[in-house]
C-alpha cells in the first residue's frame, strides 16, 4: 500500500455561476521514504491539489466533483475533522511557500514550534522547550537557541524558513508536503535548505511531496516526477528518465525554458551613460532617550561603476547585500554621497527639481508588477503616467497611439488596454511595467529583480524581450538579481556585493568561468551546481 494514494482527483472553484475546473481528474502516489516533485507553472494545479490532500480548500468555494486521497489507505475527501485534525501537522506537514505570512507576527519563535507539540503531543512547558531546542539545532538554528523569544521579523528569510520546517518537523510526521519552500529565498539559502530537507528525509525515512516550477531543483531532489498543466498530469516519471527522454512537449518546453543565451556586443569605446565614484549610502542608527546616531548601517560603502549605451551590467549578491539600494541612489531616489553622472550631467550636485528632466531617460523596473502597477488604473492609464508628465504637447491620440505602439514591441495585445492589473498573468504584468518604462524612450534603465516572481518559460521569454529592446533602442542596463542563470544570459559585466562593498567584478565570461574570490565561488555554486554548494556553509541564514 502506498503511504499517500491520490485518485481521479478533481477540484472546482465555484464564484456564484462561473465554475473555474483547478484540477481535472489526477491520480499519482507517493512511497513511503519517497520525494515526489510536482512541477509546473502557475496556475498548473499544483498547489490547489497539495491543499487538498490536507482538505485546507475553502468549503464550500472549493468542492472535489470526483476521487479519492487516501493516507495509509484511510479516505481523507470528506473525513470528519476529528480525523483530519489527528493528521494534519502530526502525520503529515506542510511547509508553506512565503514563511512571513505563515507565520504569526505576534507570537515568539519558541511559542509557534510548541504550539505544534502541546496540540499533538500535549508535552508539558519544559518537554516542549527541550524539544525545541533539539528541532532547531536539526535545522541548523543553533543559535536560535539563545533567543528563543525572537519574533518572525527579527530573523533573515532563510531562518525564518528554517522554522517553518522545525514546526513541520516537530511531530515526526511521515509525509512532508513542501510548496516552493526556498522561491523566497536566495541562492546560497536555497541550497542549504534543499540539502537540509535531503539530509533529515534521509534522517527521518520521510516521505516528501516538493511543489515547485524550478527544474533544476528537481533533478537534484526527486525520485519521481510529476508534471501538470492546466489542471491534469500530463507526464508522471521516474527523475532521470523525464529529463533524458520526456515524453510530453509541455514537459519538453519546460526543460527547455530555461534563462540561456549570451548579450548582444555592444560599443566599447563609448563614452558612459552612468558613472559613479565612491557611491556611499549609509543609514544611521540612533538609541537613547534624545536619538543620538550611534553608528551607520553601510547599505552601500565606496562603489565606483561605469555603464555604457548597449551594456548590461549585471549586479549580484544576498539579500542585504545592497544592490537595490545601489541602483535607488543612482537614480537619487534615496539620498546618497559621492559623484553620479548621467549623460555626463552632475546628477549628485543637482536639486530634486532639476533632476526631474532627466527622468523620462532613465527608468526602473521593479521586482514586484503586482505591487508596482497601480490596481485603479487601467493599463492604458499605466503606460501613458509618464507621457502626461514629461510630453504635456502630446495629443489624446498621440499618447494612444505611442501606447499601442510600445503594447506591440513588449508582446502584449492592445486590445487589452482597457484591462486592470489584477486581469493579467504574472507575466504580462511585468511587460506592461517594462512598456511603462519603454515608452518614454529612455537611454538607461535599472531592473530590479524583474523575473524572480516569474515561472521559468516566463523568465526566458521576458529575458529574450529584453535582450531586443537593448539591441533594437541602444540601451544600457543595470540588472539587479540573485539568480546567476539570470544573469549570465543578460550581463556584459558583473558586479558581485556583500554587505555594501564590491566583493568582485569583471567580465561576465570571467566571473563565471574563472571567479577569484571565495564569496563569488559560492554564489556561483549555489546557483549552477546546488549539491556543491551545501557543503555546510551556514553564513547565508
Amino acid at each position: 500500500m502506498a503511504l499517500l494514494e491520490i485518485k481521479n482527483l478533481s477540484v472546482d472553484f465555484r464564484n456564484g455561476q462561473q465554475i473555474t475546473h483547478a484540477v481535472k481528474g489526477v491520480s499519482l502516489e507517493i512511497e513511503k521514504g519517497e520525494i515526489l516533485a510536482v512541477v509546473g507553472e502557475s496556475g498548473s494545479g499544483k498547489s490547489v491539489t497539495a491543499l487538498s490532500v490536507l482538505q485546507l480548500l475553502p468549503y464550500p468555494i472549493a468542492v472535489h466533483p470526483s476521487g479519492s486521497i487516501k493516507f495509509r489507505g484511510e479516505e481523507l475527501v470528506g473525513a470528519p475533522d476529528v480525523t483530519l485534525r489527528g493528521i494534519r501537522g502530526n502525520k503529515v506537514a506542510m511547509i508553506f511557500q512565503e514563511p512571513m505570512t505563515s507565520l504569526n507576527p505576534l507570537h515568539t519563535i519558541e511559542k509557534q514550534i510548541a504550539e505544534v507539540l502541546f496540540i499533538h503531543k500535549r508535552m508539558a512547558p519544559a518537554a516542549a522547550r527541550t524539544r525545541v531546542i533539539e528541532l532547531l539545532n536539526l535545522v541548523g538554528l543553533e543559535k536560535l537557541t539563545q533567543r528563543l523569544n525572537a519574533y518572525p521579523h527579527e530573523l533573515s528569510g532563510g531562518q525564518r524558513q528554517r522554522v517553518m520546517i522545525a514546526m513541520a518537523l516537530a511531530n515526526e510526521p511521515d509525509l512532508l508536503i513542501a510548496d516552493e519552500p526556498t522561491t523566497a529565498v536566495d541562492v546560497t539559502v536555497q541550497a542549504q535548505l534543499l540539502k537540509l530537507l535531503k539530509d533529515l528525509q534521509k534522517k527521518t525515512g520521510m516521505a516528501v511531496m516538493l511543489i515547485t516550477h524550478d527544474l533544476s531543483i528537481v533533478r537534484k531532489m526527486a525520485d519521481r516526477v510529476a508534471v501538470m498543466y492546466q489542471g491534469e498530469l500530463v507526464e508522471y516519471e521516474k527523475t532521470e528518465k523525464l529529463f533524458t527522454t520526456p515524453a510530453h512537449a509541455y514537459t519538453q518546453m519546460l526543460l527547455a525554458a530555461q534563462p540561456s543565451g549570451t548579450p548582444q556586443p555592444f560599443d566599447k569605446k563609448l563614452p558612459a551613460i552612468f558613472h559613479a565614484e565612491q557611491l556611499k549610502v549609509h543609514f544611521p542608527i540612533k538609541a537613547g532617550i534624545f536619538h543620538r546616531t550611534v553608528d551607520y548601517v553601510k547599505a552601500v560603502d565606496g562603489i565606483d561603476i561605469d555603464i555604457r549605451p548597449g551594456q548590461t551590467v549585471g549586479v549580484v549578491g544576498e539579500s542585504g547585500s545592497g544592490k537595490t539600494t545601489l541602483g535607488l541612489a543612482l537614480l537619487r531616489l534615496i539620498q546618497s554621497q559621492g559623484v553620479i553622472r548621467f549623460d555626463g550631467k552632475p546628477l549628485d550636485t543637482m536639486a530634486a527639481n532639476d533632476i526631474r528632466p532627466f527622468r523620462k531617460d532613465m527608468q526602473i523596473v521593479f521586482q514586484d508588477p503586482y505591487g508596482s502597477l497601480s490596481p485603479r488604473l487601467s493599463v492604458v492609464q499605466i503606460i501613458e503616467e509618464g507621457l502626461l508628465v514629461h510630453y504635456t504637447g502630446l495629443s489624446a491620440a498621440e499618447r494612444e497611439k505611442m501606447v499601442i505602439d510600445v503594447m506591440k514591441e513588449v508582446g502584449l495585445d492592445p486590445a487589452t488596454r482597457n484591462r486592470y492589473p489584477h486581469e493579467f498573468s504574472g507575466g504580462q504584468r511585468q511587460r506592461i511595467a517594462i512598456a511603462r518604462a519603454m515608452v518614454l524612450n529612455p537611454k538607461f534603465v535599472i531592473l530590479d529583480e524583474p523575473t524572480s516572481a516569474l515561472d521559468m518559460s516566463v523568465q526566458a521569454q521576458i529575458i529574450d524581450l529584453l535582450r531586443n529592446l537593448q539591441q533594437k533602442h541602444n540601451l544600457a542596463y543595470m540588472f539587479i538579481s540573485h539568480d546567476l542563470r539570470v544573469i549570465r544570459a543578460i550581463s556584459h559585466q558583473v558586479i558581485v556585493m556583500k554587505n555594501g562593498k564590491v566583493v568582485e567584478s569583471g567580465d561576465a565570461k570571467q566571473i563565471f568561468d574563472n571567479p577569484r574570490e571565495a564569496y563569488t565561488k559560492t554564489l556561483i555554486a549555489a546557483a549552477l551546481n546546488i549539491e556543491v554548494a551545501g557543503n555546510g556553509n551556514n553564513h547565508a541564514a
